[in-house]
């Protein structure tokens, strides 16, 4: 399972600096990456503000999950950088949790929940040792909070769909970060779990903590996130969500799929500028 020793690199031991609540969790200047020569991101340049939940919106191949992995240097990058708390993400990678897409894991992996959920606690327990009942009743813990008590034995293969992204989520929260990168949570769980992520990262945001996730749903963003970056292999606008989801943005970020900003555009008009 690849993925999974992946994210448990991500939470490898470090030092870290001071916490600041003023500085910008995810700094980002002309980042460009690209594949056989050819540029699936441009010269990305966004800053992330604190205490807030950012969405990343874009049409299919515009560099979304692509933007996400490579401000996490799990993909080589032609050019720019990435600063998290205007640090390099070694010095402080325990602050930042990972939550990867639900498709690109082995869901058939002999792992139970709570074993998942504890591999966020690798900086304290350490590889290849023992997972002790402390750490066990943390990740339990981390489970009942996004709703799965009593299923930390449960393999994760006899799990839903919204069950097992549950238990990535609980896997980021166990690591208690300051910065949390999701990559299209909501895509494919059932509407209770839809809820769940989405009062989960409220109660986030509400704690000083910041969220940057990928998202596909123009009709919810407005009422999910409070900030926005609209990409289409270069960021056209970034921002605060009422001065940055505009009809002039989306037609930029969108191009010619009208269907979907006719509907959009139509709202905006009722609503008096946005939905």
């Amino acid at each position: 399972m690849s993925m999974l020793a992946t994210m448990s690199n991500q939470t490898a031991e470090n030092t870290e600096s001071p916490r600041s609540d003023a500085i910008a969790p995810l700094s980002v200047r002309e980042l460009t990456v690209a594949y056989r020569q050819k540029a699936v991101l441009w010269d990305v340049n966004f800053d992330m503000h604190p205490a807030s939940l950012t969405a990343i919106v874009g049409p299919n191949g515009a560099g979304k999950s692509t933007l996400m992995k490579a401000v996490l240097g799990l993909l080589t990058t032609r050019g720019g950088r990435a600063r998290f708390w205007d640090q390099k993400l070694k010095d402080v990678r325990g602050r930042v949790a990972y939550v990867p897409q639900r498709t690109s894991v082995d869901w058939d992996f002999p792992v139970t929940a709570q074993q998942v959920v504890a591999m966020g606690l690798y900086r304290q327990i350490g590889w290849l040792r023992p997972v002790t009942r402390k750490y066990k009743q943390m990740a339990d813990a981390a489970l009942e909070r996004v709703g799965l008590s009593g299923l930390g034995d449960r393999q994760i293969s006899q799990l839903s769909g919204g069950q097992q992204q549950r238990v990535f989520l609980a896997r980021a929260l166990v690591q208690d970060a300051d910065l949390y990168l999701m990559d299209e949570p909501l895509a494919g769980v059932d509407a209770a779990t839809e809820r769940a992520i989405i009062e989960l990262l409220r109660e986030l945001r509400s704690e000083g903590k910041a969220a940057l996730v990928v998202h596909h749903d123009l009709n919810t963003v407005t009422d999910y996130f409070d900030h926005l970056l609209l990409l289409n292999m270069r960021v056209i606008a970034a921002g605060a969500m009422d001065e940055t989801f505009t009809v002039e943005n989306l037609r930029q970020t969108y191009g010619s799929k009208l269907t979907l900003l006719d509907e959009v555009g139509n709202r905006m008009v009722t609503a008096g500028g946005r939905p």
